[in-house]
C-alpha cells in the first residue's frame, strides 16, 4: 500500500491509497468519522464492496475502528503509523526504481534535485 499514485493499479488498492493520502494530509484526523461506504464508493466510482474491503484493512491495521451503527473513525496514532509504512514502502519499492530509471535515462541527479530548475 501507497499513497503514491499507479492507475494500473486495483481499483483496491487506489482506494486504499485515496484513504492513506486523507489521513495523511489531515483530511481525516484522530476521531474523524471516514465517509460511508456508499459515499466514498459514488465519490469514487467504486464497487461499495470494494470500499468496505478497502475499510476493513484499515480496521485489521488498527488505523481506524467500527462502531456499530455509526461508522468508521480515525484512532489516534493512525497518521504516524501510515507516515512510517509509506516511508518504508517509498525506500523499499519506489525509491530503487526510481534509482534505476534515472540512471537508465541518464538523467543527472543534480538537475533533478534542482527545485528552482522545475
Amino acid at each position: 500500500m501507497t499513497a503514491l499514485s499507479n492507475e494500473d493499479s486495483p481499483v483496491y488498492l487506489r482506494l486504499r491509497r485515496a484513504i492513506t493520502a486523507g489521513i495523511l494530509r489531515g483530511d481525516y484526523r484522530p476521531g474523524d468519522q471516514l465517509p460511508s461506504v456508499r459515499a466514498f464508493a459514488a465519490e469514487h466510482g467504486a464497487n461499495p464492496l470494494t470500499v468496505a474491503k478497502a475499510y476493513q484493512g484499515f480496521q485489521d491495521d488498527g488505523h481506524v475502528e467500527v462502531r456499530r451503527g455509526i461508522g468508521m473513525f480515525v484512532l489516534p496514532g493512525a497518521a504516524e503509523r501510515l507516515r512510517a509504512a509509506e516511508r518504508e514502502t517509498f525506500r523499499t519499492v519506489h525509491w530503487p526504481r526510481i534509482v534505476e530509471a534515472v540512471d537508465l535515462l541518464g538523467l543527472e541527479w543534480d538537475e533533478l534535485l534542482d527545485r528552482e530548475r522545475v
